[in-house]
């Protein structure tokens, strides 16, 4: 009945270190906290260890149910995994002794202070029973491996999360201080059955061993430590849920954050643009209204002068050729001026509205370039923002560009819809088309590029519909608010 009692406490004892140190390890490879990292690994290590030792334990304790016999390298095997498993809880004890240092009470600083006599005590009672020949080597190297590193190595991880609950407390995480005081109570208690050590000729294991615990209590000293190992990995992993559920908190804030901070910088893009198309405009109309009220008054009262110079030379005078073909040029020059004055800000965009400036650009554009352009409205028409109606302008005139250069083909389509809360312009063609996920070497892709920002200046969508063979759709969405 012993053996079988036996074998579930160490199965248990064994699946909650190591269920421990698989949940540790987790946790330090997906942590962003280097601090975190240099903390849990030694504990994992130590859970994954000590699980598989007491899976080792059972493998004996079968081995002695059928009374065989274990080779004795087999035994020091044990023995040095066991001591291995240790070391990594002395390391993971002194780094969180480290980390919370600030936070150290009074306790802490006792314990501390016990722990070189009780080292002191121990090697002289161990080492003098050894000389003595009352001890083995190996029941030396047990006691010494479970006397001055399992009890003190566990004691000072018990120290180091009780100073680490202190600092989570003080930080106001809970209830993570109450799961790492927890903890700090389940090693404590290890720490204490670490010393009922297999029953040996030494003055603190005549006193206190395993063999008295079992008769003294009942049970034997294995339950008690698979119950503080229940204890230490059910606080710990509700510690992870409770860092997890931190993480997840503060990258949630991260990106809440990171998205307002995008949402800013749209807004300041989107108000750039909206400045820099407006800024264009205002130079374009300052520039347009120069050349027509300078310019092309010079260039008329040019062609007038060399009307008049021509009759007063007759038309059989040598330089009447070189006259006539100066007042050609003249007429040309003045025809062009007007044209340019047109493209930078035509008159009948301000004085008239966007209805009449895209009907006289089909009208006059359409011949010039060799395109029949037809143009289609919807809705009510009505007047709104004037930057908008010059953003659907533009685009209108940059699509009509496009067609006459690239597109090959002879007809193109300006469709214009009126709607409650927005105003939709389609220019559309049945040319050649065009890839619209290839990658454009500049310049190419320069002129969609422009009319897609100035649609995002007047928070607008602008979409391209285009394939290969199948002609191109220039599609732009602008939110709009009637004008009073």
């Amino acid at each position: 009945m012993r053996f079988e009692i036996l074998f579930i406490v160490y199965f248990i004892y064994g699946l909650a270190f190591f269920s421990m140190g698989l949940i540790l390890f987790l946790e330090a490879s997906r942590t962003p906290s280097l601090e975190q990292k240099k903390l849990l690994l030694p504990l994992a290590v130590f859970g994954l260890l000590h699980g598989i030792h007491e899976w080792l334990e059972i493998f004996t304790l079968q081995n002695e149910q059928l009374h065989g016999s274990l080779p004795a390298w087999i035994t020091w095997f044990r023995l040095i995994w066991l001591a291995l498993s240790f070391i990594a809880l002395w390391f993971y004890g002194w780094q969180a002794f480290q980390v919370a240092r600030a936070h150290i009470s009074a306790f802490t600083i006792f314990g501390l202070a016990t722990l070189p006599p009780y080292i002191l005590l121990i090697l002289i009672d161990v080492l003098y029973s050894f000389y003595q020949g009352d001890i083995t080597p190996l029941q030396t190297t047990g006691g010494l491996v479970r006397y001055l590193l399992a009890v003190p190595g566990a004691a000072i991880a018990s120290l180091g999360l009780r100073a680490g609950a202190n600092r989570a407390k003080a930080n106001s995480r809970r209830p993570l201080d109450t799961h790492l005081n927890w903890t700090a109570l389940g090693f404590a208690l290890y720490s204490a059955t670490q010393l009922a050590v297999p029953k040996m000729d030494t003055l603190t294991a005549n006193l206190i061993n395993a063999e008295a615990f079992t008769q003294i209590t009942g049970i034997p000293i294995q339950a008690l430590r698979t119950f503080a190992a229940i204890v230490i990995t059910w606080n710990l992993f509700r510690a992870i849920q409770f860092l997890e559920e931190e993480r997840q908190v503060q990258l949630t804030a991260a990106q809440q954050a990171r998205l307002e901070a995008l949402e800013q910088h749209e807004i300041m893009r989107r108000d750039l643009l909206r400045h820099i198309v407006r800024a264009q405009e205002e130079e374009r109309t300052r520039i347009a209204r120069e050349l027509h009220d300078e310019m092309a008054q010079t260039l008329t009262a040019f062609t007038l002068d060399l009307g008049t110079l021509k009759q007063m030379t007759g038309t059989r005078s040598k330089t009447a050729s070189i006259l006539a073909r100066l007042q050609e040029l003249g007429k040309k020059m003045s025809q062009s001026m007007h044209q340019m004055v047109y493209d930078l800000r035509p008159a009948h965009l301000d004085e008239l509205g966007l209805l009449p400036a895209l009907q006289f650009l089909a009208d006059k554009d359409g011949p010039r370039l060799g395109l029949q352009i037809e143009f289609k409205t919807d809705g009510e028409p009505r007047r709104i923002d004037s930057l908008v109606e010059t953003v659907l302008f533009r685009v209108a005139q940059e699509s009509i560009t496009n067609i006459a250069r690239h597109a090959k083909s002879k007809r193109a389509v300006i469709y214009i819809s009126y709607l409650a809360q927005e105003v939709k312009l389609e220019v559309s063609d049945d040319g050649v088309g065009f890839d619209p996920e290839e990658k454009f070497i500049a310049p190419r892709g320069w002129g969609l590029a422009g009319m897609k920002e100035r649609a995002e200046s007047v928070g607008g969508r602008f979409e391209v519909r285009a394939e290969a063979g199948r002609g191109t759709i220039i599609r732009v969405n602008i939110p709009v608010q009637q004008e009073i």
